[in-house]
């Protein structure tokens, strides 16, 4: 915080003033920001800057400089934007993150302010007390700000809420704030909270199995040491399958699988399939079902992660057909989006092909599924499933001349 009483303010002015007199406005100006700068007054050192700035350049101290020529004006951008960048990078060191991204928002590349961000965040959250202590938290919620709800680093939002503020805040967050991101946005914000969901149903699930005696320590920490995940841990207990224990919030689960559907990369999948499989063994009660189709929670998104790891593979197809085929007309466009991208993501083209055509247009008030914006582009697909006649076919039958000829171009090219 600003230490406004390191300043002497009645002999400052009288100093401001002899200075004046002696050296001229240019060292009266350079006393002054040297003052303010070792009484750490950040704001007023950025006016201190721009006044010193218009008198070297001869402008009006206060007003408008319309008036003023085009070089003179770069100039003084450049000595605004010099003094946005000291002030707002000394305002984030004393950990007044939103007044100094007053002064960072235009003047530093966004990448800039998110890597300091995190260092900042990583300094805090070692320090145990911190979110105890309320000067040390306002800071970590001006990151969060920042970050996640103003849209600098998503990723690194919620891994500061959920150090900060738990699971379930950062499960809402993502709601309200990533899940209408792009996918590419998404991805790495849903691997964070995989990932912190699956290690936390694992520590309380070991902690729950070792009390009762079920498995041992070395058991788990052999599970621990070749990476293992939740499935192992649940398979060595004997998979759990007819008792009532529950180690997790299940509207946080249900919520995570959720999430967990834009990932791609296998080490992301793997732990969504452990926690899909940990879902499948709660108690009915807490098994909540979700929208089509995914009414069958547990199991649906068993299948859905496993096919994509190679298991499961046929069934997890004809699942997922039979669902679309079964939905209603409102819920129909989702469900076949769902089909589609599984099948692309296991290499079947041709079958996700088929269920792009096979999906009828949106009814009411529904909208596209944020899942088919994974999908590649539908004349890819059909090019790689030789399948352009099939696509070029329905483009006849819904009037869509453009896709036609783009599909006919790309088939006639190598």
């Amino acid at each position: 915080m600003p230490h406004n009483n390191l300043i002497d303010t009645a002999l400052l002015a009288t100093e401001l003033t002899a200075t004046l007199e002696a050296n001229g406005i240019d060292a009266m100006f350079q006393k002054l920001e040297d003052s303010l700068r070792h009484s750490c007054r950040w704001h007023s050192l950025f006016d201190a800057h721009l006044l010193r700035t218009r008198a070297t350049l001869r402008l009006p101290l206060v007003g408008p400089v319309a008036d003023a020529d085009k070089e003179t004006k770069k100039k003084l951008d450049e000595k605004t934007i010099a003094a946005c960048r000291e002030v707002g990078w000394k305002l984030f060191d004393e950990g007044q993150i939103a007044s100094g991204w007053m002064y960072l928002r235009a003047a530093v590349e966004t990448h800039e302010v998110v890597d300091k961000l995190g260092q900042i965040a990583s300094q805090l959250l070692e320090q145990e007390d911190s979110v105890a202590d309320e000067e040390e938290y306002q800071p970590l919620q001006e990151i969060i700000q920042l970050a996640l709800w103003e849209n600098l680093d998503p990723a690194l939002g919620i891994r500061v809420m959920l150090a900060a503020q738990g699971t379930c805040n950062a499960v809402t967050a993502y709601e309200q704030s990533v899940a209408g991101l792009p996918p590419a946005q998404q991805e790495p914000v849903a691997k964070i909270m995989i990932h912190h969901l699956h290690e936390e149903v694992f520590e309380n699930l070991a902690r729950d199995l070792i009390e009762r005696e079920l498995v041992d320590t070395n058991q788990v920490n052999e599970i621990k040491g070749r990476k293992g995940a939740l499935v192992d841990l649940l398979a060595t207990a004997g998979g759990l399958l007819n008792e009532e224990s529950i180690h997790v919030d299940a509207s946080h689960l249900q919520a995570v699988l959720r999430f967990a559907r834009i990932c791609t990369d296998t080490d992301d999948i793997q732990h969504a399939h452990a926690l899909a499989c940990y879902a499948c063994r709660l108690p009915k009660e807490f098994q909540y079902p979700g929208d089509t189709p995914f009414s069958d929670f547990g199991v649906s998104s068993r299948l859905f992660y496993a096919a994509q790891l190679g298991k499961e593979v046929d069934q997890a197809i004809a699942f997922f057909r039979q669902e679309a085929e079964q939905a209603n007309e409102y819920e129909a466009p989702a469900a076949w989006d769902v089909l589609a991208v599984l099948a692309s993501r296991i290499n079947r083209p041709d079958e996700a092909l088929s269920a792009i055509l096979a999906r009828p247009a949106e009814t009411g008030q529904s909208q596209n599924s944020p899942l088919a914006a994974t999908l590649p582009p539908i004349v890819e697909l059909s090019h790689n499933a030789l399948g352009g006649e099939k696509l070029r076919a329905a483009c006849i039958e819904r009037d869509d001349l453009i896709t036609f000829a783009a599909s006919l171009a790309r088939d006639s090219t190598p």
